[in-house]
C-alpha cells in the first residue's frame, strides 16, 4: 500500500494541534526535562539548512524523553528584533513589524510541515511588547544595582549609597553625600551601576547609522552590506559584565559542555595576573599606567606603545611628529579590535617624539603608538620588552629599536633574531632580580613596585564591558528618560516603553538615532526618552526563562514555574555562540540569581553544538 504522507501528516498534525499533546504543564508526578533550541531570527528567506539540522535532533530527543516518562518542555519562539528587517524598512518604507510578521508566518508554516513537537502555547517573540516589557524591566534592575566585591554579588544601589554615607566606600569629594548635588551624586553612581553611560570607543558605521559589535565587522567593513566602519568615541550605554569575570570563569567547571567550548569562553574572559605600574612622561607632568603579566622583565623595556586612541597621544606628541601621528590615528580608526588583534604579521606604528622615564633606572624610553595595542584592553598602553615578547620583537625589528635580554634563553636562541617568551629561566641584566628564576622574580618585582608606590599587583581580564546601545530603530527602547541631562529609569508601572512610530528608519539629519524622529514622544509628556535601542542579544539573553511561564503578565515568570523547570537540561545551539551570546546569557542569569529572582546560577547544564549532533544521537 502506498504511504500517502500528505494526508497522514496533515491528519495527525491536526490531531496533535487540537488535543495540544505537546503542551507542557507543571506536573510534580513526573521528572521534568527541558530541551531548548537556539531560536531563529525570522528572515525573509525562511528556514536555512542549519535550523532543521539542530531542531530535528532536539525533537528526536524530546520524543525519546517523553516516552521514558519525562514531562518535557520543548518550546519555540523568534529572535525577532534585528538589523535585516530594519534595512528592508529603510529600502522599502515598510514597517519592520510587517516584514517580521510575514517572515514568522513563513517560518511557522515550515516548522509545522516538518512536524516538530513544539509547545506552541509558549511561543515568544522578542519584538512583542508583552515580551520586551520584561527585557526593559531587567534593564531597570541592572541600572539600580551595583556589584559588591565584599559579598561578591549584585546588590541594589541603595546598599551602595548607604556605604558611601557611612564612609565605608570613599568618594573623591570633600562633601558629605547629602551635601552633593543630584548631578554629582548621579555621576558617582555611574561608576558603579551595572547598566551605565560612559565614553566608549565603538565601531561606527556611517552608512548603517549605527554602532556594530566586533563580530559584525570584518576587514574594516560591516558584515551586513559591506560598508566602511570607523572607530569613534561615543557616549554609550554599557553593561558591567566585567564585574562577573571571575565568576563566569570559575563556574565553567560546573557546566557539562565540551572542553573546546569552555576554552573559548576562558580565552574570551582572559584572566591574567601581573602588575599595574605608572610611567612618567619626561619633561611633563603627565603619566600613564600599564598592566603587565611579566613585571620580571621590567629592565628589558626598550620602548612604550600606546593605543592610537589613548587619551595622552595628542598631549605628548611633539610638533615634529604631529602630522605623522594624526595620519596614523586616522588610519587606525577604520580597523576593528578583532583585526588589530589577529593580524599579527601586519606591523605599523609611529613615534610620538616623547619619552617615558624608566621607574627604576630613570633612563628615557621612547613612546610609540601602534594599533596592536587596544584602547579598550587593559590600560591602552604596554611596556614593550622585545627580547621576551614575540609581537614586541616584531615591532622592534621592523623599526630598528633596541632588543634587550633580561632572561636567560636556551642554547640556540639568539634574542636579536627571535624572542624568548617562556616564563622560565633566570633573570640577567636586571639589577635586584638577577639570579632569580622567573616565577620568584615576578613576585619580587611586584614587591618592589609596591614598595616604591609606583604600582600594585593586579588581576586583569581581557573581557570588556558590553556596549548596549544601538543607533537603530528595530530594537527594544531603553527605558530611560533625561531630566536636566541626568538619566533616570521610567517607573516600572509605565512599562513597556513602546517603540514609537517614525517617518523614516534612518538617523536624523543631525546624526541622532532614528527614534529621535518620533513626534511628541516624551516621558510624562515632558522628559526626553533615550533614543538608542537595545542590541539584538538583549531579548535573547533570557528567553529560556520566559518559556517557563510565557503568558504571565504580572512577572517575567512565576516562582512556581521557575522552581519547577529550574534550568535547561539540553541546549542545542551553534558553537559560534559560545563566546558572545552564551557569555551574555550567563551574565544575565547570574545577575537575576544574585537578586533572588531565580534559583539557578547557570542557564544550560548541557550544550550540544550542531557539529556534535550525530555522535550525541548515537549514545
Amino acid at each position: 500500500m502506498e504511504y500517502n504522507f500528505k494526508e497522514v501528516e496533515k491528519k495527525w498534525q491536526n490531531r496533535w494541534r487540537e488535543q495540544q499533546v505537546y503542551k507542557a504543564l507543571i506536573d510534580s508526578s513526573k521528572p521534568k526535562y527541558y530541551v531548548l533550541d537556539m531560536f531563529p531570527y525570522p528572515s525573509g528567506a525562511g528556514l536555512h539548512v542549519g535550523h532543521p539540522l539542530g531542531y530535528i535532533a532536539s525533537d528526536i530527543y524530546s520524543r525519546y524523553k517523553r516516552l521514558k516518562g519525562f514531562n518535557v518542555l520543548h518550546p519555540m519562539g523568534y529572535d525577532s528584533f534585528g538589523l535585516p528587517a530594519e534595512q528592508y524598512a529603510i529600502q522599502t518604507g515598510q514597517h519592520p513589524a510587517i516584514t517580521t510578521e510575514q517572515n514568522i508566518a513563513r517560518y511557522r508554516e515550515q516548522l509545522d510541515n516538518i512536524g516538530f513537537s513544539f509547545d506552541w502555547s509558549r511561543e515568544v517573540r522578542t519584538s512583542d511588547p508583552s515580551y520586551y516589557k520584561w527585557t526593559q524591566w531587567i534593564f531597570i534592575k541592572l541600572f539600580h544595582s551595583w556589584y559588591n566585591p565584599e559579598t561578591n554579588k549584585a546588590e541594589t544601589i541603595d546598599s551602595l549609597i548607604e556605604k558611601i554615607k557611612t564612609n565605608k566606600i570613599a568618594i573623591q569629594n570633600t562633601k558629605k553625600w547629602e551635601e552633593l548635588s543630584e548631578s554629582d551624586q548621579q555621576d558617582i553612581l555611574q561608576n558603579y551601576r551595572l547598566a551605565f553611560l560612559s565614553e566608549t570607543t565603538v565601531n561606527w558605521c556611517p552608512a548603517l547609522g549605527t554602532v556594530l559589535a566586533n563580530e559584525e565587522v570584518k576587514d574594516g567593513l560591516s558584515e551586513r552590506g559591506g560598508y566602511p566602519v570607523e572607530r569613534k568615541l561615543m557616549k554609550q550605554w554599557s553593561l558591567r559584565i566585567t564585574a562577573y569575570a571571575q565568576r563566569l570563569l570559575d563556574d565553567l567547571e560546573t557546566i557539562d559542555w565540551t572542553e573546546s567550548l569552555k576554552e573559548q569562553q576562558r580565552n574570551w574572559i582572559g584572566r591574567s595576573e601581573g602588575a599595574q605600574l605608572e610611567f612618567k612622561v619626561m619633561n611633563s607632568d603627565k603619566s600613564f599606567e600599564v598592566f603587565t603579566t611579566r613585571p620580571d622583565t621590567i629592565f628589558g623595556v626598550s620602548f612604550m606603545t600606546l593605543a592610537p586612541e589613548h587619551a595622552l597621544v595628542n598631549e605628548i606628541t611633539t610638533a615634529e611628529q604631529k602630522a605623522a601621528v594624526q595620519n596614523y590615528v586616522e588610519e587606525a580608526k577604520n580597523r576593528s579590535d578583532r583585526e588589530r588583534m589577529t593580524e599579527v604579521k601586519r606591523i605599523s606604528g609611529v613615534f610620538t617624539g616623547a619619552y617615558a622615564e624608566h621607574p627604576f633606572t630613570k633612563k628615557p624610553i621612547p613612546i610609540w603608538i601602534g594599533d596592536y595595542v587596544l584602547a579598550g584592553y587593559g590600560t591602552g598602553a604596554v611596556m614593550a620588552v622585545p627580547g621576551h615578547d614575540e609581537r614586541d620583537h616584531a615591532f622592534a625589528k621592523h623599526f630598528a629599536l633596541p632588543i634587550l635580554q633580561v632572561v636567560e634563553a636556551p642554547a640556540g636562541i639568539d634574542i636579536q633574531e627571535q624572542s624568548f617568551d617562556a616564563k622560565e629561566g633566570k633573570c640577567i641584566n636586571s639589577d635586584f632580580l638577577n639570579g632569580l628564576d622567573v616565577r620568584k622574580a615576578i613576585r619580587k618585582a611586584i614587591e618592589e613596585i609596591e614598595k616604591k608606590k609606583i604600582g600594585t599587583g593586579k588581576v586583569n581580564f581581557r573581557l570588556r564591558d558590553a556596549i548596549f546601545g544601538r543607533q537603530r530603530y528595530w530594537g527594544e527602547p531603553i527605558p530611560v528618560y533625561y531630566k536636566d541631562g541626568i538619566p533616570y529609569t521610567v517607573d516600572e508601572k509605565d512599562l513597556p516603553v513602546i517603540l514609537p512610530e517614525v517617518d523614516k528608519y534612518l538617523p536624523t539629519e543631525d546624526g541622532e538615532p532614528p527614534l529621535a524622529r518620533a513626534k511628541n514622544w516624551k516621558y510624562q509628556n515632558k522628559y526626553d526618552f533615550e533614543t538608542t535601542t537595545m542590541p539584538g542579544w538583549a531579548g535573547s539573553s533570557w528567553y529560556f526563562l520566559r518559556y517557563m511561564d510565557a503568558n504571565n503578565d504580572k512577572e517575567f515568570a512565576s516562582k512556581e514555574a521557575l522552581n519547577y523547570w529550574q534550568d535547561v537540561d539540553l541546549y542545542m545551539g551553534g558553537a559560534e555562540h559560545a563566546t558572545g551570546h552564551l557569555l551574555y546569557v550567563r551574565f544575565w542569569t547570574k545577575f537575576l540569581y544574585d537578586l533572588g529572582y531565580i534559583s539557578i546560577k547557570e542557564p544550560a547544564k548541557k550544550l550540544i553544538n550542531q557539529g556534535m549532533i550525530q555522535g550525541f544521537l548515537k549514545k
